[in-house]
Parts: structure tokens; sequence; C-alpha cells
């Protein structure tokens, strides 16, 4: 691969999902800080000194940055990066409207809550467009793949074998005949499959598999789905945004599970991927298709939203606990409380982003052998 396709294929890729992911996650922000009344001063995209930008009518400096990595809101009254003290010289009151520091303890909960629920969002209205526009992916009942030692491979199916029907019983999708053979272990079936454009009829027994104890034996086939074999069905309106919520709901429910099996041990930190996996993640599914991408954008935002929420100071999640602490309280933490938690916080993130870039660096291969 030449120098231009690796920067198209990769950087310009990786560049154009971080950001627009970035300026969903800061829009939810401005969006909610301009609803009650907060002065935005700086709507940047990126760290750093500014590439270029502009001011518009509200006096808000929208800017492109030099660090393509992240982004911020800054509001009137709050510091660059965390929370600083009142200013010795007071407010005047048209000031006072406008700074964040001065609103309830509920609107600036929203307005930093807002940041993770526009990926959230976001996320939904990717899916669910993709939905209504090009359809969800629905496999045929096609075999992909035969597993070994199988009863598939017993019975000598073949991948790229189309089942039509099992024991008369007309099959069309591959849920339709995992379905059927789970209910049947350990009893003989005949399959009718199409292969290279004849009709064949197979003997299999699927095996029985026990989950787990005192759970119902399930019979297996031992075939994977071919994911070429698909088809794709548009959703009306309604039903495209309940799939793109349900993914979304689903796609935390899935990230909790994954972060519990790494702190139990089930599953190696070693899969914790930064930047530059999602790179290379990003330039090798754009290759795939436009739809993939889109999909890796929705779950990359339901990743970005969730972090975001996680208690630790520096992040969306840190402000909100001190919030919540905030109205347990009936007054804000001290100075130095908020200061303390912002230090461990950046040091907190800073490790996770060496460990992450370490374990990215490894599995890119970039450290040797």
């Amino acid at each position: 691969m030449g120098v231009f396709d690796f920067a198209w294929n990769y950087i310009i890729v990786f560049l154009f999902v971080l950001t627009v992911l970035v300026f969903v996650h800061e829009w939810g922000h401005y969006w909610v800080a301009r609803r009650a009344g907060v002065r935005v001063e700086v709507f940047s995209v990126g760290f750093g000194p500014e590439i270029f930008g502009w001011t518009d009518k509200d006096e808000t400096r929208w800017k492109i940055s030099a660090i393509p990595l992240g982004g911020y809101v800054k509001m009137y009254g709050e510091a660059d990066v965390g929370w600083e003290e009142e200013e010795v010289t007071p407010l005047t009151d048209e000031q006072r409207a406008v700074s964040f520091h001065h609103k309830t303890l509920w609107q600036r909960s929203a307005i930093v809550a807002a940041g993770p629920i526009a990926n959230f969002v976001f996320a939904a209205i990717l899916v669910a467009g993709l939905a209504a526009i090009i359809g969800t992916a629905r496999p045929l009942a096609v075999v992909g793949e035969v597993q070994a030692d199988s009863a598939a491979e017993a019975a000598q199916l073949q991948p790229g074998d189309r089942i039509v029907a099992i024991d008369g019983e007309e099959v069309e999708w591959f849920e339709d005949l995992r379905r059927i053979v789970s209910t049947k272990p350990g009893v003989e079936l005949t399959l009718d499959i199409e292969r290279d454009e004849r009709l064949l009829a197979l003997s299999v027994t699927p095996k029985s598999h026990v989950a787990e104890e005192g759970a119902a034996p399930v019979g297996l086939l031992g075939v994977r789905l071919d994911p070429q074999a698909l088809v794709y069905e548009r959703q009306g309106p309604i039903e495209a945004v309940g799939t793109g919520v349900g993914y979304t709901i689903d796609m935390v429910g899935r990230i909790f599970v994954v972060l519990g099996e790494i702190i139990t041990g089930d599953r190696s930190a070693r899969e914790l991927g930064g930047p530059l996996r999602i790179a290379q993640l990003s330039g090798d599914i754009a290759q795939v298709g436009i739809t993939p991408l889109v999909m890796f954008m929705a779950a990359l935002s339901v990743n970005l939203g969730l972090i975001n929420l996680f208690p630790i100071p520096v992040l969306d999640g840190g402000r909100l606990v001190y919030y919540f602490a905030e109205a347990v309280r009936g007054r804000p933490l001290g100075p130095k409380a908020e200061e303390y938690g912002l230090r461990f916080g950046l040091i907190l993130v800073l490790i996770l982003i060496v460990f992450v870039t370490w374990n990215d660096l490894i599995h890119l291969k970039a450290l040797g052998p």
C-alpha cells in the first residue's frame, strides 16, 4: 500500500470518525448550555493551537485545533480544564446571568450530562437511519463454516450449502435453522440443501449440549453463518427507531459485561484498545463498505458516551459525582477537594492512555516480534 493510500484509508478515515464523534459530544454540552442561557466562549474540535476558526454572532469562537484527539466547550465562568474559584472581582448581574457556575445545580448537571447523552442519541440515530434506508441484515440459512468434529462435519455439510428444509419444514433464515436444530438434540434430521445448483438430502444428528448444570440440553449442528449471505430488510420509521434505541441499550450492556469479565480476570485487559487500534479498525472497516463503517461509528459513539460517564473527576461522570455530593450536602465541595480530585483524575486518565497505547503497539507489532 502506497503512502497516499495509507493516509486516505487510515489517517483520513480515523480523523473523520473521531472528529464527528467529538463534535457530537461537545454539541450536546453546547446545545443544553445555550438553552440554559450560558454564554459559550469556545467550541473547539481538538486541543492546542488553533488551525482555523470563526466567531459567530453570539461571540462563540468555533475552531479546529492542532491536536485532533478530543475537544472541548469553554463556557463563561468555567476554567479551560476542570473548575476554577470565583473571581475576586464581583460579577455584574448580566455576567451572572450567563455564567455557568451561577446556574442551578440541575442546569449544570444537565449541561454536563448532555455530552454523553448526545453520543447515545447519535448512535441510535445512525443505526435507525441504516435500518430505514438500507435495512437490517438478516442472514440466510447458508453454511459459512463447518466446525471440526461436529454433527455438520459428520454429515458432510460444506461451506456454501444452503439449507432449504429440515424434515420437510421450509427454512429460509439462519435463525430458523438454529431454532429447529436447538430443539432436536440427539434426534436424526433430514436436511434438504442446495449445493452447486443441485438439491441433496443429508441425514444429521445434532449433538446434545448442556450449557449449564440443571439446564435442558440443546442441539448443536456445528456451523457458522455465511456473512456474505445476507438480505437487508428495510424498516418503517417507528420500527427503525426501536432498532436504534435497542442497539444502543444492548451495546451499553455488552460493554459492562466485557468490563466485568476484565475485572474478574475472565478476559485479558490487553483487549482494551486506544487511538492506534481505533485508527486501524476504522481504516479496515471503511475498506469493507460504508454500512460497516457507520455501524462502527455507532459502537464508538456508545463507547465514548459511556466512558465519559465513568466517575473520574476529569471526565463528565466525575463532575456529576461532585454535583451529586453538592445535592446531598446542600453546598458545593471545597476548592481543595475539587483540586485534588482533578489531579487524581488526570493521573488516572494518563495511566489509562499509556496502558491502551502500549496495548496498541503490541497488537500492531510495533515493538518487534
